[in-house]
């Protein structure tokens, strides 16, 4: 594959990370796999297929690998669905139909709803994800801890954004000490309103020329507003929130990803209510490391924290230096995460079985009929 240097600059405003040959693990052998093909990117994905883009400006449709595709034998396509390309994956097409798709640098995800172990990828490559909570009815800092659990898992830099900081039931002050007993030092938060371009601004150092973002939240907590306003453009739409639970209809019905005046790319994401971890997170690195350390230091080594002699835990509590209800959403999440990897372990291991017969079939057929 060959890019001149227009193309190489129109795929870089629309976030390509490199420079010259990507040296990404994966990338340049898929490169080199497909040379006929150029690399374009998923601004937006749909029930029907995918939008992507080869620089700025209106996105075209484009076919998807047949395997990504509902068929008559495999409903939902064969492969795995946190395995297709995703709003901000970087894509392989010949003529308007994918090939191949790039390894991801980073991507955040969640466990999709459901009894069956499944993964939904919300955005792939991203530098950034913005954590959006309103300082009305819809501030939790229990729900901000999970999605930050979630959002470390893949990789990118959390930043907590409050909007909303002009209302009048908005307690700033109170809503920032409370952030700053659970955020780690790498996790910045702000306090804004949305739709004020200058209080906005304390984001330009995430929203940097090259930089993709991506925008998490529940329905009504101003994501859209944010969007617009960092836009200078009312492109998204926005609805009231209810006022007896300050909860807002979903104004963004699917994920996009919109260029930015600063050079920046974002993605505005439809509200998520369910936030189920994938087995894949870590405790510590997600944001309860402290309460990881105290455990390290109870008595016994299978301490559950409840009424054991000598637990470090417990007495975090009852000296006031660990809040019980962040202690509760931490048993709650090991216990969700466990749950969810034990899953995903039995369906690693289901795939790899299903190989390893499908081996034993194809040599038995081989065996009796001889190769074709």
């Amino acid at each position: 594959m060959q890019l001149d240097s227009v193309a190489m600059a129109a795929l870089r405003a629309i976030g390509w990370p490199y420079e010259g040959p990507p040296d990404a693990p994966g990338w340049r052998e898929t490169l080199d796999a497909h040379p006929q093909a150029r690399p374009v990117r998923v601004i937006e994905q749909h029930r029907s297929g995918y939008i992507v883009a080869d620089g700025l400006g209106e996105g075209f449709p484009v076919e998807s690998l047949p395997e990504w595709q509902r068929t008559p034998g495999y409903r939902k396509g064969t492969t795995a669905a946190e395995q297709r390309a995703a709003v901000g994956d970087w894509v392989l097409i010949e003529g308007t139909r994918i090939v191949a798709a790039l390894p991801r640098r980073t991507a955040i995800k969640r466990g999709a709803a459901g009894e069956h172990y499944k993964q939904q990828v919300i955005a792939a490559n991203i530098d950034v994800v913005l954590v959006v909570c309103g300082l009305d009815g819809d501030f939790n800092p229990r729900r901000i801890e999970r999605y930050l659990l979630l959002v470390h898992g893949g990789g990118a830099q959390a930043v907590v954004v409050l909007t909303k900081a002009d209302h009048a039931e908005a307690d700033v002050p109170a809503a920032l000490a409370t952030l700053a007993g659970i955020l780690d030092q790498d996790v910045p938060a702000f306090a804004v309103n949305a739709k004020d371009r200058a209080s906005v601004a304390v984001l330009e150092p995430w929203l940097r020329p090259g930089m993709t973002a991506v925008l998490v939240g529940s329905s009504g907590a101003g994501k859209s507003t944010l969007t617009n306003t960092l836009l200078g453009a009312e492109k998204m739409k926005t609805s009231a929130v209810r006022e007896h639970d300050a909860r807002g209809r979903h104004t963004t019905t699917h994920r996009a990803l919109i260029p930015l005046p600063s050079g920046a790319c974002l993605i505005d994401t439809p509200g998520m209510r369910e936030l189920k971890p994938t087995g894949e997170e870590d405790l510590a690195e997600g944001g309860f490391a402290d309460i990881e350390a105290l455990a390290e230091q109870c008595r016994f080594r299978d301490c559950r924290h409840d009424r054991e002699p000598g637990c470090a835990v417990r007495a975090a509590i009852e000296a006031g230096t660990l809040d019980p209800g962040r202690f509760a959403n931490y048993l709650k999440l090991r216990d969700e995460v466990a749950g969810a990897a034990d899953k995903l372990a039995t369906r690693l291991s289901q795939k790899s079985s299903a190989k390893v017969q499908v081996k034993a079939l194809n040599k038995r057929l081989d065996e009796k009929y001889g190769k074709h």
